[in-house]
């Protein structure tokens, strides 16, 4: 036969409490502690927070008093590595559309452009390059000449090539270009 339950008295806070399951009771406490945790991080998080507002104000203050911190002193650099450093920047700022422009509209089919050399202190551009003949060689000198670009062009060196049964002539040119 089943238990049966009579109560008949009141309902009352004493008699709820004594009728609550010890699972509920449990609860109750975990849900009690975590609510003490988060009121002490919320605490600690408020503090927190005045201290940085006091420490901005003093800083601030401090700003416009003038008392700044003194600036880290600029670390020394090596006349040599200045050198290389201004060198490489020396070299990426070289006008190579420009000069690759001037050659190539001055260069007739007849020639054939080896090697261009670009020295960017001196603003100078080494040209090496072959022609069939020398009358061609002189006519490319004349060209680059009148180059806009150029303020000077020589001719630096020439040779006859005797391997090649065409027998070019090789040639190198000095060039110095104009800034813009």
């Amino acid at each position: 036969m089943n238990k049966v339950r009579i109560d008949f008295a009141p309902a009352s806070v004493q008699r709820t409490l004594f009728h609550t399951a010890p699972a509920a009771w449990l609860l109750a406490g975990v849900a009690l502690g975590l609510c003490a945790l988060a009121a002490a991080g919320g605490w600690r998080l408020l503090e927190q927070r005045r201290m940085d507002e006091a420490l901005a104000a003093a800083t601030r203050a401090r700003a416009d008093a003038g008392l700044r911190a003194p600036a880290a002193p600029a670390p020394r650099i090596a006349a040599s590595q200045a050198d290389a450093v201004n060198a490489a920047v020396g070299q990426l700022n070289l006008p190579w559309r420009e000069l690759h422009d001037a050659v190539a509209a001055a260069t007739p089919s007849g020639i054939a452009l080896l090697a261009l050399e670009p020295d960017a202190r001196k603003h100078a551009l080494r040209i090496t390059a072959e022609a069939r003949n020398s009358t061609e060689m002189v006519a490319y000198v004349a060209s680059l000449k009148q180059q806009q670009m150029f303020s000077g062009v020589a001719l630096a060196r020439h040779e006859i090539n005797e391997q090649d049964p065409n027998r070019p002539i090789r040639f190198q040119l000095d060039a110095e270009w104009r800034l813009r």
